[in-house]
């Protein structure tokens, strides 16, 4: 997938664009001016209809960055950091759930999304009584 980062693009409209490439995974963006050490506090959390220049840590040059499904969670995450100054997390669906990665960072992205289809399989199955 590629995406263009600008800094009046939507979180939402990055949000979106990850999604569809990878539909159960999801990115979250964070205040913090410090790369991630364990995880973040749902309070530096940053609303989806606020603009990437609100999410630097510290100004960085927009541009353009292609996401392929061999790149670790990990590797991503950091890629957000050095390239443009912004804290992201991924997390996984996991049947109604969305759980963060932090366990599972050196998972690629297509891992990390075949796993969450999987699980996410299991548990509607489960809700339908098929299982």
């Amino acid at each position: 997938m590629h995406l263009v980062i600008t800094a009046n693009k939507l979180i939402k409209d990055v949000q979106q664009e990850f999604t569809s490439a990878f539909p159960y995974l999801k990115i979250e963006f964070f205040r913090n001016g410090e790369v991630r050490k364990d995880r973040y506090p749902a309070t530096m959390l940053i609303a989806q209809n606020r603009s990437l220049k609100d999410a630097w840590s510290r100004k960085k040059e927009e541009g353009e960055l292609d996401i392929p499904d061999t790149l670790t969670v990990g590797e991503l995450e950091n890629l957000f950091m050095d390239r443009f100054g912004l804290s992201v997390q991924v997390f996984r669906r996991s049947g109604n759930l969305w759980l963060e990665t932090t366990m599972t960072d050196n998972w690629t992205l297509k891992q990390q999304n075949d796993h969450g289809k999987e699980i996410s399989a299991s548990y509607t199955n489960e809700k339908k009584g098929l299982d």
